[in-house]
């Protein structure tokens, strides 16, 4: 299934919504590293002082996004998951994970959650489901999770007695410890039944303390972030058993279970001058801790 992206800012429903142009945000400039289109100059002036101390930061991006892909396949397939509660979605960009489980089941239900106006003017992108399935959006705060636990949307689309998938994919690293981040993990984690599981992406800089730079650069811009160390972020499975390999650095996360699309930029229209093109076309096996610079994991809650 082909889920057509609107072009430029041309949002669904953008006019009713206040997109804070001139303000960074963490989900256009993730759009941006990406090689997307749904960014603004406020976006694209911090990414590119995030690039300026950090070069790296689009390999980042690229291979937290493959690990979304690599592991909501897992989920589907090898693990038989067939309900996903996304949070902190961002804008829209193909595939969704929407696309990647009902590729593999196409009776799956997913519930996307984000609090960004522009993601929720693209929401019609992430609600474009298979006819077996079906997906809903939930306008919610990561930490107001009584707004996400008791929303119509995410009852009437997923059977809570039966196990979910929660993917939480770079969006701790933009909650401070001020903002109790291990206490709004357990109080999600708490609604999932047993046999459920959990994704989860967060920046670090135990591989590179140019990663400290990048921090500065998006605090000096306004928008949050805490970069967390190993530890820190194991934290956040703590009552939950980690599926093999554990926590690791996003690439080394089961690589081989990566599509051949997803490894190879031929045919996607990108040019060779294109940055995010020359990142498609680097091989995970030349790739290095320090790059990548995201830990990543999956774990199964008893």
């Amino acid at each position: 299934m082909t889920i057509r992206q609107d072009e430029g800012h041309n949002a669904p429903e953008g006019a009713g919504f206040d997109l804070k142009v001139d303000v960074p945000h963490p989900a256009r400039m993730y759009d941006y590293f990406l090689g997307g289109k749904d960014n603004f100059p406020a976006d694209r002036k911090t990414a590119e002082q995030v690039l300026d101390v950090f070069p790296n930061s689009r390999i980042v991006v690229r291979q937290n996004r493959l690990f979304m892909t690599r592991t909501t396949r897992y989920l589907a397939a090898e693990l038989g998951v067939r309900q996903f509660l996304d949070i902190g979605t961002g804008i829209p960009t193909s595939p969704n994970l929407h696309e990647v489980a009902q590729g593999v089941a196409p009776d799956a239900r997913i519930v996307y959650t984000d609090n960004d106006p522009i993601v929720l003017a693209h929401a019609r992108a992430l609600l474009a489901s298979t006819p077996q399935g079906r997906t809903a959006y939930i306008d919610a705060d990561l930490r107001d999770t009584r707004r996400i636990l008791t929303a119509p949307e995410l009852h009437e689309t997923l059977d809570l007695t039966r196990p979910v998938a929660l993917s939480l994919i770079a969006i701790f690293h933009f909650i401070p410890d001020g903002d109790d981040p291990y206490g709004i993990m357990r109080h999600l984690v708490d609604l999932l039944p047993s046999g459920s599981y959990v994704s989860l992406t967060h920046l670090t800089a135990d591989f590179d303390p140019a990663m400290r730079e990048v921090e500065r650069a998006y605090l000096a811009s306004g928008v949050p972030m805490h970069l967390r160390t190993r530890a820190e972020v194991e934290r956040f499975f703590d009552g939950l058993d980690l599926v093999e390999p554990g926590l690791q650095v996003v690439h080394r996360w089961r690589p081989e279970l990566a599509a051949p699309a997803e490894t190879d930029p031929a045919g996607d229209g990108a040019t060779a001058t294109d940055p995010a093109a020359r990142v498609k076309a680097i091989p995970l096996s030349e790739l290095t801790d320090a790059q990548v610079s995201i830990y990543g994991a999956v774990a199964y809650k008893p």
